[in-house]
């Protein structure tokens, strides 16, 4: 079996990230969201220069205005929070479908089915995520939930510049107990500031001591979770990315290696894009009711638009018409475009609502399901549309899509 594929991403300073772009005059400047330092509010997050002069979360705003009386006091900005937040989990499950979300700002993705190297993956997101949301993150990769966590903590710890750290901590397989041995015990989970006090009490200061211990030590410490310890501090963790929910998008977007003028050309990759989301919705036995583009012209100017159809739809030449429509609609002529993409949102399950006894619709579904099995079973690129087959090279080293990663959820 291989080897597993985890990365935890942490987005930087969240919600002072997303008030710095409301607010650009506050970049640079020592500020925090929270309560009023008047009453008994307390910080929910601290700029990288605020961090510097000894700001913290959770610390008490009044206790933080006498550490840093320059501390500039951002307003909390909830319903742009929730924004941004779906935005990024919204880059991440085009990534891949397996993401699990554990907070407003935090997820773990498993990317065990990615081909490339695992360092490449976090940066590749993180560029992404700052490309499409201008917010910074940061990402540690393990074979492990436990370990990529670790290391992601631990990359961003290791910042002290008052920026942003943007830190990508990849533990390779195999070097999870020495990545974690020399690190402080509360780096571990379940160990708390009490746990720890009472640890150091008994000469134990770092991880790798506790994978030391003999059973009976461990026992006595730990009690039932002696084994369950002991495995964590070894950095073996057999826990799963759980990404629940239901299904709300699946797109696919090409960034091209040189930017593309001909209508014609952006025409062929749009066709390429539309036949891989509608095959990714029979894959999952959904459909669609809305299709959408994304267009990126070269300057970086993004618009995404959309279009509602007349009934639910799984097929290649209806989201493609849609998709169609839409780019031609919003296409400035001779304009460069950097990046195009398609999606489908609405999802549903087909039903009876596809007319699948349309004659020519029943026809075109059963060649469509035969290409899918052969796909399925000798991979994506067993059949391509003819008048593809002169551009595919150039877009393939570019592209940027997530096709065979499944749905959005």
């Amino acid at each position: 079996m291989a080897e597993r594929k985890i990365l935890h991403l942490d987005l930087d300073a969240f919600f002072c990230s997303v008030e710095e772009l409301l607010q650009p005059e506050l970049r640079g400047k020592p500020f925090a969201v929270g309560g009023s330092p008047s009453g008994r509010g307390v910080i929910t997050s601290a700029s990288y220069p605020a961090r510097l002069l000894g700001v913290r979360s959770a610390m008490p705003s009044a206790r933080a205005l006498q550490i840093c009386p320059q501390l500039i006091f951002a307003r909390r900005s909830h319903v742009h929070y929730s924004d941004y937040s779906d935005r990024v989990m919204a880059v991440l499950r085009d990534v891949t479908p397996s993401v699990q979300q554990v907070s407003v700002d935090e997820a773990y993705l498993d990317v065990s089915d990615m081909p490339q190297p695992l360092r490449q993956i976090a940066l590749d997101i993180q560029q992404r995520v700052d490309d499409e949301t201008q917010l910074p993150c940061s990402l540690g990769g393990a074979t492990t939930k436990l370990v990529a966590k670790v290391a992601n903590d631990y990359g961003k710890s290791s910042n002290r510049s008052g920026r942003a750290p943007r830190a990508v901590t990849i533990v390779p397989p195999g070097g999870e107990a020495a990545f974690l041995a020399p690190l402080d015990i509360q780096a571990l989970l379940g160990i708390g500031p009490k746990s720890a006090q009472r640890l150091r009490g008994r000469g134990i200061y770092t991880i790798g001591q506790i994978a030391q211990l003999s059973q009976p030590e461990l026992q006595n410490l730990f009690g039932k979770f002696a084994l369950e310890m002991r495995d964590r501090a070894l950095g073996l963790d057999y826990s799963r990315v759980h990404s629940g929910g239901e299904a709300k998008s699946i797109s696919n977007e090409t960034t091209f290696g040189q930017d593309i003028r001909s209508l014609p050309e952006l025409l062929r990759v749009l066709r390429r894009l539309s036949d891989k989301v509608a095959f990714r919705l029979r894959r999952h036995g959904l459909a669609a009711r809305v299709v959408q583009i994304k267009l990126r012209y070269s300057d970086f100017t993004t618009l995404t638009r959309q279009k509602a159809s007349s009934k639910l739809t799984d097929l290649d030449d209806e989201i493609y018409a849609l998709a169609r429509q839409l780019l031609e609609a919003n296409l400035e002529a001779g304009r460069p475009v950097r990046l195009l993409g398609v999606g489908a949102s609405s999802l549903d399950k087909p039903g009876l609502q596809l007319s699948l006894f349309e004659h020519q619709q029943e026809k075109q579904r059963d060649l469509l399901g035969a290409v899918d099995a052969l796909k399925e079973r000798y991979g994506r690129t067993i059949i391509t549309r003819a008048r593809s087959l002169t551009q595919e090279k150039s877009y393939r080293d570019a592209d940027q899509d997530s096709a065979d990663e499944g749905p959005q959820v």
